[in-house]
C-alpha cells in the first residue's frame, strides 16, 4: 500500500475534488459521489505496486474508475428512486462546497456546447440530467462539462466515440430545451438575489398578494422529505396555488424556527433553522423577472453537509 512519503501520493489526492466534482455531477448527491471516489481510490489501491507503476496517467485512470463506478450506480439508482417517498430532489450544496466553480481539464469543446461548472452545479440543470439515461448523462457530463474527448468517454461508457458523440448531443437537447435563454449569470444571480430577497419578506409578512407579484402564474413547486420530514407530497402547480401554500406553511411555522438567505448550489436561495439545525433548504429558479420554480429539500439524509456550513 502506498505510504505517505511515497511522492505520487500528492498526486493521487490532488485528483479527488476533481472526481468528486464529476461524480456529484452524474449523480446528484454529494453522499453517493463520495463513495464513489472513496471506491475509487480503493481499487487503485487494490492493485499492485507494479500494476500502479504500469498505469501512465493516474489521474486518467481514476477519471475512468469513477466514470465506470458512477454509470453502474446511476443505473441502480434509478431503479431506487422508483420506490422513493415522493419526490426525489439533487442533494442541495452550501457555499462553501469545493464542488462550485474551479478549473476543468481535458480536451477542448465547442464554445457553443461549454457547460461551466458553476452552472452545471445549478440545482435546476441536475434536475435535467435526472431525466437524461445513464449514459447520456454521463457522456454529457464527461464532455460538455469536464472536456474530456469522446475517445475517452468511449472508454468509460463502453461504446464508440460516435455512438458517444449521439448520446451527448441528445443530452445536450434535452438542456436547451429545459434551460431559459442564455443570460449574463451574475445579472441573474442579483436579478434572484432580489427576488428571493422580496419572496422571504412576504412570505415572512403573510402578504400574499406581494408573493403572487413575485410568483410565474406557470409556477411549480416541489418537495422532497424522503418520508422522513414532513412536507407536501405533489408538485403544486401555478403561482397563485403555491401563494396559498406558502401562507398556510406561514401560519403553521414555529416560533423557533428562522429563516436565512444563503447560497444553494451557486444561486441564492433560503434556509430554514429550528433550534440551531438546519431543517429545510429552498432552490429557486428565475425568469422574466418572476419565480419559475421552488425546490424543497427536507430529506434530513441530504442536509448533513449543511451543519457543517
Amino acid at each position: 500500500m502506498t505510504t505517505p512519503s511515497d511522492p505520487s501520493l500528492d498526486v493521487l489526492l490532488s485528483e479527488r475534488r476533481h472526481l468528486l466534482n464529476l461524480a456529484y455531477r452524474m449523480l446528484g448527491s454529494l453522499t453517493e459521489a463520495e463513495d464513489a471516489v472513496q471506491e475509487t481510490y480503493a481499487r487503485w489501491y487494490a492493485l499492485s505496486r507494479s500494476q500502479q507503476d504500469a498505469i501512465r496517467s493516474p489521474g486518467a485512470w481514476l477519471t475512468t474508475v469513477a466514470g465506470r463506478i458512477c454509470l453502474n450506480l446511476l443505473g441502480s439508482a434509478r431503479a431506487r428512486r422508483e420506490t422513493y417517498v415522493g419526490e426525489w430532489i439533487p442533494e442541495p450544496l452550501p457555499a462553501h462546497s469545493e464542488l462550485i466553480g474551479g478549473p476543468t481539464g481535458g480536451a477542448a469543446v465547442d464554445p457553443a456546447d461549454r457547460v461551466t461548472l458553476e452552472e452545471s452545479v445549478n440545482l435546476a440543470f441536475l434536475v435535467v440530467l435526472e431525466a437524461m439515461t445513464p449514459a447520456e448523462r454521463v457522456a454529457f457530463v464527461l464532455h460538455d462539462v469536464f472536456c474530456h474527448s469522446f475517445a475517452e468517454v468511449a472508454e468509460i461508457v463502453g461504446r464508440t466515440p460516435a455512438a458517444c458523440r449521439q448520446l451527448a448531443s441528445s443530452a445536450r437537447r434535452r438542456v436547451r430545451d429545459a434551460r431559459p435563454g442564455a443570460t449574463d449569470h451574475s445579472i441573474r444571480r442579483g436579478q434572484q438575489a432580489g427576488l428571493v430577497r422580496e419572496f422571504k419578506q412576504a412570505w415572512e409578512a403573510k402578504d400574499i398578494d406581494a408573493l403572487l407579484g413575485l410568483l410565474d402564474p406557470a409556477a411549480t413547486a416541489v418537495a422532497d422529505g424522503g418520508g422522513l420530514a414532513v412536507t407536501f407530497p405533489d408538485p403544486i402547480e401555478g403561482g397563485e396555488q403555491i401563494a396559498r401554500t406558502w401562507m398556510e406553511l406561514a401560519r403553521r411555522r414555529p416560533e423557533s424556527m428562522t429563516f436565512s438567505e444563503r447560497t444553494v448550489n451557486g444561486r441564492p436561495g433560503l434556509v430554514a433553522e429550528q433550534d440551531g439545525a438546519v431543517v429545510t433548504v429552498f432552490a429557486f429558479e428565475v425568469a422574466d423577472d418572476r419565480i419559475t420554480h421552488i425546490w424543497v429539500v427536507r430529506n434530513p439524509e441530504k442536509l448533513r453537509h449543511w451543519a457543517e456550513s
